[in-house]
């Protein structure tokens, strides 16, 4: 004969259910930063980016000045060597871009902001998708994320604050030193941009490499003083690349480098030496460039976190931090929709 079941304790599933519940507005309270006031979080990071005066409601919170483009990513299959995934299979890939200028100000004069950059996302029939965010300084300006929110809090303070955040974070004059002296070009086509952060490639045979990327254009870069930029109009930038662009596509051939043991692959601040393995895996082609208003751009988030198979973060933070920023910002943004000052679309144009 067999015993009867125990009985059940009805409150035990209810128990199971609030520990869980528990748990995950614990994890949603420490992300947040609420149960550790002092922690840096995508919102404190996003909020020290506005300028005095505010954000500029439905734009970016930062590189909000910008111009949308499209064009592809012309693949000659050397990058199959380094990761599987298929944007290095030889192929032709569809891209969509943003040059922009770092500055939460989108009304800002081109000659103001030093630093250029680009977003871009290149797609591929597998359904995957790659995207990055790439300026033109050959190292980032400090070392981990919340030295940039130390950065962002100091810089609008003065010299002296700002002599105090450099003798805390000596690494940014690397970067102060490209500010003051490489000189400027008056055309996003001539120039590089780099993706400072590290990322790890995986091959078929499942080997890793830790690499970083970059595009090298194919124009000649024209130096150009600050002052002289200024002349030629405060939009001048956009204009000049949507009138080049109309004349001909403009290139940029994509190189990625490879660290080697020892390298400092978690410090985007820190350049790799010198004779590094270099493999140029293709070139990007830019075909057509449009106003941001209407443009295919305009609600793309280019979130470094996103990335096709074969392609993985490192023990680089900056990936992580910028995705959860972005994120915020683009959350804010959207939610100011009715702020941003969309053209009016009439006849045939595109919507």
């Amino acid at each position: 004969m067999s015993r009867p079941s125990p009985s059940r304790n009805p409150f035990i599933p209810l128990a199971v259910i609030a520990l869980v519940v528990a748990g995950s507005a614990a994890a949603f309270a420490y992300t947040a930063g609420w149960l550790s006031p002092q922690r840096l979080t995508p919102t404190k990071v996003v909020a020290a980016l506005a300028p005095p005066g505010g954000p500029a409601l439905g734009h970016r919170r930062n590189h909000a000045k910008g111009i949308c483009f499209t064009g592809e990513f012309q693949s000659n299959g050397n990058g199959a060597a380094l990761s599987t995934a298929q944007v290095f299979t030889p192929g032709t890939y569809p891209v969509l871009g943003r040059f922009n200028l770092a500055t939460p100000n989108p009304n800002a004069a081109d000659a103001t902001v030093r630093v250029r950059g680009m977003g871009l996302q290149i797609t591929t029939p597998d359904g995957d998708v790659w995207r990055s965010a790439m300026i033109d300084a050959p190292v980032f300006a400090v070392s981990t994320p919340q030295a940039f929110y130390e950065l962002l809090q100091s810089a609008p303070k003065g010299a002296e604050a700002m002599k105090a955040f450099i003798g805390r974070h000596p690494e940014f004059t690397a970067f102060a030193g490209w500010a003051g002296t490489a000189p400027w070009t008056s055309s996003y086509a001539e120039d590089p941009f780099n993706g400072l952060n590290s990322f790890l490639f995986t091959d078929s045979a499942g080997t890793s490499r830790a690499v970083r990327w970059s595009l090298r254009p194919e124009a000649t870069p024209v130096p150009i003083a600050p002052d002289e930029l200024a002349k030629r109009g405060p939009n001048y930038l956009e204009q000049e690349i949507a009138q080049r662009v109309a004349g001909a596509p403009q290139r940029w051939t994509m190189v990625v480098t490879v660290a080697e043991p020892g390298d400092n692959t978690a410090d985007p601040s820190k350049a790799w030496p010198q004779g590094r393995r270099t493999v140029e895996v293709g070139t990007l082609v830019v075909k057509q460039v449009e106003a941001e208003a209407n443009g295919p751009c305009r609600d793309i988030n280019f979130d470094p976190a996103i990335l096709p198979r074969g392609i993985r973060v490192s023990d680089d933070p900056f990936p992580a931090a910028r995705s959860a920023a972005y994120a915020r910002s683009y959350d804010q943004r959207t939610a100011e929709s009715k702020y941003y000052p969309r053209t009016p679309v009439t006849g045939g144009a595109k919507p």
